[in-house]
């Protein structure tokens, strides 16, 4: 479906905690959405429920949109014309609207207690119905008396007992909810705080979101939605409610089986272009049957509609994949060692930029897939002092009585680059009537302590002659 209107999308992240990898793919979604149209991507932050909320929650949520590229329109940040985008900061509007609906008879002040209330959910559930508040059927001029007299009262939201909401969601068929089954939802509480319901609904509103594209954990919550903006008298937006994210077993991706804070795949040195693309395919395939493309190509292909409903896996395993294809034939070489550099850089780790570290990079990179993997993978590159593991030490043991003359002749060698040195190993092989395979390991394992390392020849040309001969010498010892 194409849009013709210019589309107005938002997410609006509750700061309660770590940036959300799920709150990630959604905006990746309606970031993308908006592009499309030339229309705007807002970025809301709902911080209404003050018991929950994490002072430096909002700016980490800013930083992980910056570090995806998905920069918003309008926010707190940006400003626009439509702001306040804190719901803290829009606090008097809210109210304004609840009572607006009690006016229009949409909506009830309640004022039963905590335990009157729940004495009622528990006869409620006892007798398979939603709970029934008795302040329903107040006369509303005796209601208002008790408010303006000072009493303490909540709005809720008065739902029709009578027939049936339908929610019309762009991802599946017409979904129908008895009003039976809907109860009065708070709007307004005593203390004058919206509730998630009237705030999302006024702001989208006023805001002109055309569509909420949100998790589908929500759809249970539209009915309500799609009843405030009947009682308003306003424009539904279109809505799409995308799958959830999934572990391998199909529950709801958590952070117990899955890292799900953005922050620790930055940590790891993911890419934001892997995590991007890999979120893409969450839930939609690319019509060409491409695997890597880039934001720009998604926003060329992408289709709301052909997002499918089966609930997408978030593998690590393949997020980890995703980042080593780009680490290996998406970015430049210099590219790969300028961004490692950087992350080093972020991790205390100080070591120049210089031809020797974009060698050791362009030897490790088909060997790692994060950049995490990076030191601990080449610790022998940057320090004399690195470990020997127990399969190094046998073959050091098993070549002991080569070192001497390889070390010489390492020492010795006109030329320092890989294809003399491999040249020398060949030679070497052949005049003592070995194969490569008795002649090349115990080096290895000399100069790397590990036998999982790059090329040899290539290695041993990156660490240099000195460094070489004295680590095979000392081996030799």
């Amino acid at each position: 479906m194409l849009f013709p209107m210019s589309v107005v999308t938002r997410i609006a992240p509750s700061p309660t905690g770590d940036p959300h990898v799920g709150t990630a793919y959604i905006g990746l979604f309606n970031h993308t959405l908006a592009q499309q149209s030339g229309g705007r991507f807002i970025l809301r932050i709902e911080d209404t429920d003050r018991n929950r909320y994490v002072p430096d929650s909002e700016k980490r949520i800013f930083q992980m949109m910056a570090w995806l590229g998905l920069t918003p329109d309008e926010s707190p940040l940006q400003g626009g014309p439509n702001g306040p985008y804190r719901q803290s900061e829009r606090f008097s509007l809210y109210g304004d609207y609840a009572r607006q609906l009690v006016a229009s008879g949409h909506a009830y002040y309640a004022f039963e207690t905590s335990d009157e209330l729940a004495a009622l959910r528990e006869q409620a559930q006892q007798e398979g119905h939603v709970i029934a508040i008795p302040s329903r059927d107040l006369d509303p001029a005796q209601a208002q008396a008790r408010v303006d007299a000072g009493e303490a009262a909540v709005i809720r939201l008065k739902v029709d007992r009578d027939g049936e909401t339908v929610v019309n969601d762009l991802l599946r068929d017409p979904i129908h909810f008895a009003n039976t089954e809907i109860d009065d939802k708070v709007l307004l509480k005593a203390d004058g705080f919206p509730t998630y319901h009237l705030a999302n609904v006024v702001d989208d509103h006023l805001m002109e979101v055309t569509h909420v594209v949100r998790a589908e954990e929500w759809i249970t919550s539209t009915p309500i939605h799609v009843l405030l903006y009947r009682a308003f008298g306003w424009a539904e937006p279109v809505f799409a409610h995308m799958p959830l994210l999934r572990n391998a077993d199909k529950s709801k991706i958590s952070k117990r089986k899955n890292p799900t804070s953005v922050e620790w795949y930055q940590q790891q040195g993911y890419l934001p272009e892997a995590m991007l693309n890999f979120l893409a395919t969450m839930g939609w395939t690319h019509p060409e049957g491409q695997e890597l493309f880039d934001l720009a190509e998604f926003q060329r292909v992408f289709r709301l509609e052909d997002v499918t409903l089966g609930g997408p896996v978030f593998d690590l395993a393949k997020l980890r994949w995703y980042n080593g294809k780009y680490l290996r034939e998406v970015l430049s070489e210099d590219e790969v060692a300028r961004r490692l550099h950087a992350f080093l850089a972020q991790n205390k780790v100080d070591l120049p930029l210089d031809d020797s570290f974009r060698a050791v990079t362009r030897l490790m990179t088909p060997r790692i897939d994060v950049f995490a993997d990076f030191m601990d993978k080449t610790a022998y590159f940057w320090s004399d002092d690195y470990p020997t593991d127990e399969k190094a030490q046998k073959a050091i043991d098993a070549g002991k009585e080569l070192l001497p003359d390889l070390a010489a002749k390492l020492k010795n060698l006109p030329v320092w680059e890989a294809a003399s040195i491999k040249q020398m190993f060949h030679d070497y092989a052949e005049e003592k009537g070995l194969k490569m395979g008795k002649v090349m390991p115990p080096v290895r394992a000399a100069v790397a302590g590990t036998m999982e390392s790059p090329d040899l020849p290539e290695m041993l040309e990156a660490l240099g002659r000195e460094r070489v001969a004295a680590r095979v010498e000392k081996a030799a010892r």
